[in-house]
């Protein structure tokens, strides 16, 4: 909610909208995929931590995709340097990846529920940034939060 925040400020009102619709709908999403397949917790080895939904998938792994790679790619869409956007995605995929390492290390899933936990997220944030791209197109684009708009090299 807080980048949301920022993002009103901006201006830019799709990307804030965009990245709320997809963290909560995703989340809900996860949420009935555990009620449904309802598999148990490993009991290997002791839990690290206190955990108390179903293991399959990942709501950490999911919801860290769906919300990072969500804000990496839609935050791409409107900043116009390379660098920058490149930076964002690295950082968001590093995050995803130690967030899904540490659920396995803790003991409280399955490599397989991070896997899908991550697998969901991340289509879900591919599926938002194609929806959002278009959507930006189909109204005119959307005002750049760093920086003026690249120019259409075809207008020149």
């Amino acid at each position: 909610m807080i980048v949301a925040g920022l993002l009103i400020v901006q201006r830019l009102w799709l990307t804030a909208l965009a990245i709320v619709a997809s963290s909560v709908s995703g989340n809900i999403i996860v949420e009935l995929v555990k009620l449904h397949v309802a598999r148990p917790r490993p009991d290997i080895v002791a839990h690290l931590v206190t955990v108390t939904h179903m293991s399959f998938p990942s709501g950490h792994s999911a919801n860290s995709a769906i919300v990072y790679l969500t804000l990496a790619g839609l935050a791409s869409q409107v900043t116009q340097d390379r660098a920058t956007r490149a930076y964002m995605l690295v950082v968001a995929i590093l995050m995803v990846g130690a967030i899904g390492c540490s659920r396995v290390y803790l003991g409280v899933h399955w490599p397989s529920d991070v896997l899908a936990g991550w697998s969901f997220g991340t289509l879900w944030a591919l599926a938002w940034w194609l929806a959002t791209a278009r959507a930006r197109q189909a109204i005119g684009g959307e005002r750049h939060a760093f920086g003026t708009p690249p120019t259409d090299p075809a207008a020149s």
